[in-house]
């Protein structure tokens, strides 16, 4: 069976809208079963989008193993998935056949990354990150430099004369960098994270190991504990090259790689 009109038309759309889909094929069949090899249907975190795999009670499992895949935090689930099902034993259908299912999501499992900081050095971070794939949010007071960024769907741009008032929308499994115009803007954005007991994966703040002492002092005498602390990863970075932005840029996103790929291990 050939994809149903319209299908590729419509899976360039979900991708495109940045909504989290999954596709979901029949590859193979043996024995008596609803539907013909190459059906397939789209799968949102509502269910069903678009096409069908046969209806019925395959297709309803094939849907809720679509979305169970869909809620999976960042790394805790494939991207791509081949099942088999017999009908009869894992299905709970009277005909005894077999089919194999292929699940495939897109604009899932993100890396979502948030700069508060629009300034060189966070430019440079945006730029060494939009080849990968990744997320972005971008926060700052100044619309003119969220203006120099580069226009994608994969960045977006927040104005805000309060940075730290964007803290309680964060998604939980955020790499979150301050990379603000100094240390005074810095902490307001840290103490609401702290304040409201935000825990990050990846928590960075740009600066030198003399700022790092001057805001944990700051940070505690606010009510901070000293475990919370040790979370801020200051200085961001790995230890190399020179403080140009575009080599600063480079030892950030190798950390938040590193990071990345150490905490998909352990999962």
């Amino acid at each position: 069976m050939p994809a149903p009109h319209g299908f590729v038309e419509r899976l360039a759309e979900l991708a495109a809208s940045g909504a989290a889909f999954a596709s979901v094929t029949l590859v193979d069949t043996v024995g008596s079963t609803p539907s013909e090899t190459g059906s397939k249907m789209l799968v949102t975190a509502a269910g069903l989008d678009m096409g069908t795999v046969g209806g019925g009670r395959v297709e309803a499992k094939a849907i809720d193993h679509a979305r169970a895949m869909l809620r999976a935090p960042h790394g805790a689930a494939p991207r791509a998935e081949l099942v088999e099902w017999n009908l009869q034993r894992d299905v709970g259908m009277t005909c005894g056949g077999v089919v194999k299912l292929f699940f495939e999501t897109y604009n899932h499992s993100r890396w979502q990354i948030v700069l508060f900081g629009a300034g060189h050095v966070a430019a440079a971070v945006v730029h060494c990150l939009l080849p990968l794939e990744c997320w972005i949010t971008c926060v700052d007071q100044r619309s003119e430099w969220l203006d120099r960024l580069p226009e994608t769907p994969r960045l977006d741009k927040i104005c805000s004369d309060s940075p730290a008032s964007q803290v309680a929308s964060l998604p939980e499994d955020a790499f979150v960098l301050c990379m603000t115009m100094g240390h005074r803007t810095d902490r307001p954005i840290l103490e609401e994270i702290f304040r409201q007991r935000r825990r990050f994966p990846f928590l960075g703040v740009i600066g030198s190991m003399a700022k790092r002492k001057v805001l944990e002092r700051e940070l505690a005498a606010a009510g901070v504990a000293k475990e919370r602390l040790a979370e801020l990863r200051c200085p961001v970075g790995l230890p190399l090259g020179n403080n140009l932005p575009g080599e600063i840029a480079i030892s950030v996103v190798a950390q938040l790689i590193q990071v990345r790929d150490e905490l998909q291990v352990r999962r």
